[in-house]
C-alpha cells in the first residue's frame, strides 16, 4: 500500500478496495459524460459542456491512476505529470470556448441545466464520499482525490448558474460559471504538475541516499 526509501511512507494505491473504487468510479464518469455532453448541447450551456468535459477529463484520468498503481515511482510521477497537463489542456479549451460565447451568446435553458447539475452532484458526491479515505497519498493518487472533489464543487456552481440564468434571463451566470471551473481545472493541474515534480526530486535524492548508505 505504500512505498518508501529512506524517507517518507506514502499511500501508493495498493489496496484491492482501491482499485474496485477506481473502476466504479470510472463507470459514473463515463456515463455522466454522454449525459452532460448531451444536455449542454441541448440546453446550449457552456457549463454544462464544461462539466461534461470534465468528467470525461476524469474517466482518462482514473484510468491512468488505475494503470499506473504497482508501477515504478518515477512512472506514477510521470503519469501524475501527463494528468496535471491534460487538466491544463482543459481550462485553455474552456477559457478559449467560453470567451467566444461572449460574441455570441444565447441563453442557456435553465431548467435542464438545474435537472443535469443535480445528477451530476449526486454522481460526483457518491465518489467523493467513496474515495474520501484515500484522499493522502502520492501525486497519482492525489489527483483522484482532487479531480472527484473539483467535480463536486462544479456541479454546485452549475446549480447557481442555472439558478442566476433562469432568475436573470441572462447567458452570463453560464459564462462566468464556466469561468470559474476553468479555473479549477487550472488549479488542480498546479497542484498535481507540482507535487509530480516534489516527488520525482525525491526520488532522485532518495536514490542516492541510499545508494551511498
Amino acid at each position: 500500500m505504500a512505498q518508501s526509501c529512506c524517507g517518507k511512507t506514502e499511500f501508493t494505491g495498493l489496496d484491492p478496495a482501491y482499485k474496485r473504487i477506481l473502476w466504479v468510479i470510472i463507470l459514473i464518469n463515463g456515463v455522466m459524460f454522454g449525459v452532460e455532453m448531451v444536455a449542454g448541447w441541448i440546453a446550449q450551456s457552456q457549463a454544462l459542456q464544461a462539466d461534461a468535459l470534465d468528467f470525461i477529463g476524469d474517466t482518462l484520468s482514473y484510468g491512468i491512476s488505475l494503470w499506473a498503481i504497482g508501477k515504478a515511482a518515477s512512472v506514477r510521477s510521470n503519469a501524475a505529470i501527463f494528468k496535471g497537463i491534460s487538466l491544463l489542456l482543459m481550462s485553455v479549451w474552456v477559457f478559449g470556448s467560453t470567451g467566444y460565447r461572449v460574441f455570441v451568446m444565447s441563453n442557456p435553458e435553465a431548467f435542464t441545466m438545474g435537472a443535469i447539475a443535480i445528477a451530476a452532484f449526486a454522481a460526483n458526491l457518491t465518489s467523493v464520499l467513496l474515495l474520501v479515505k484515500y484522499k493522502d497519498g502520492d501525486a497519482n493518487v492525489r489527483s483522484v482525490w482532487l479531480c472527484s472533489r473539483n467535480d463536486a464543487i462544479g456541479n454546485l456552481i452549475v446549480l447557481i448558474a442555472a439558478s442566476g440564468v433562469w432568475a436573470t434571463s441572462s447567458a452570463w451566470p453560464d459564462l462566468i460559471v464556466a469561468g470559474i471551473m476553468a479555473g479549477l481545472f487550472l488549479s488542480s493541474a498546479w497542484q498535481i504538475t507540482t507535487q509530480a515534480l516534489r516527488e520525482k526530486e525525491r526520488i532522485k535524492q532518495n536514490v542516492g541516499s541510499c545508494s551511498a548508505s
